[in-house]
C-alpha cells in the first residue's frame, strides 16, 4: 500500500524554515483512466519581498490533471509554508511551485495562479501553466494561456 512510503501523516509537524521542495510526496492516482481536476485553494501563503524583506501575502491555487502520481496535501503545506523566510518575487514563486509539482508527479496538466495582496495599491496575480509535451494537454496549455484573464 503506498500510503505506507508518506512519512509526514500521523507525525509532529516540523516547519521547514527555508524553501524546501524536498517536503513535497506523493501518493498513486487510483483513478489514471480518467481525467478530473484537483484544486488546491491556498489562503495563507507568505513570502518575502526578495529587495526590502517585506511579508507578501496570496491565496495560491493549484489546479491539475493527475496522471499517475498526486501530491500529498500536508507535504504541499510545508511545502508553502517553507516560502516564508524565502525572498522570491510573485511570479517566482507561483514557478517555482508549479515547477516542483510537475518534477513531483508529472501531470497530464498544472495551473498556478497567484492572488497577491495589495501593495503600494497595486495587486499582483501571476498565472503559470504546463501540459504534458507531444499531448492534447500542451495544446490546453496554449489554449488556456491565451485566454487567460
Amino acid at each position: 500500500m503506498e500510503e505506507t512510503t508518506l512519512s509526514l501523516l500521523g507525525k509532529k509537524t516540523e516547519y521547514p524554515q527555508d524553501y524546501a521542495p524536498e517536503v513535497l510526496e506523493a501518493f498513486n492516482n487510483k483513478h489514471p483512466e480518467m481525467d478530473y481536476w484537483v484544486r488546491f485553494n491556498c489562503p495563507e501563503f507568505t513570502s518575502l519581498c526578495p529587495i526590502t524583506g517585506q511579508p507578501d501575502f496570496a491565496t495560491i491555487q493549484i489546479d491539475y490533471i493527475p496522471d499517475i502520481k498526486m501530491v500529498e496535501s500536508k507535504s504541499l503545506k510545508l511545502n508553502l509554508f517553507s516560502f516564508r523566510n524565502h525572498g522570491g518575487f510573485h511570479e517566482d514563486c507561483v514557478n517555482l511551485i508549479m515547477k516542483d509539482l510537475i518534477k513531483l508527479m508529472n501531470p497530464k496538466y498544472i495551473e498556478v495562479t497567484g492572488f497577491f495582496t495589495p501593495r503600494g495599491g497595486i495587486s499582483i496575480y501571476p498565472y503559470c501553466n504546463y501540459g504534458r509535451p507531444g499531448t492534447e494537454y500542451a495544446e490546453m496549455a496554449k489554449d488556456r494561456m491565451r485566454t487567460h484573464r
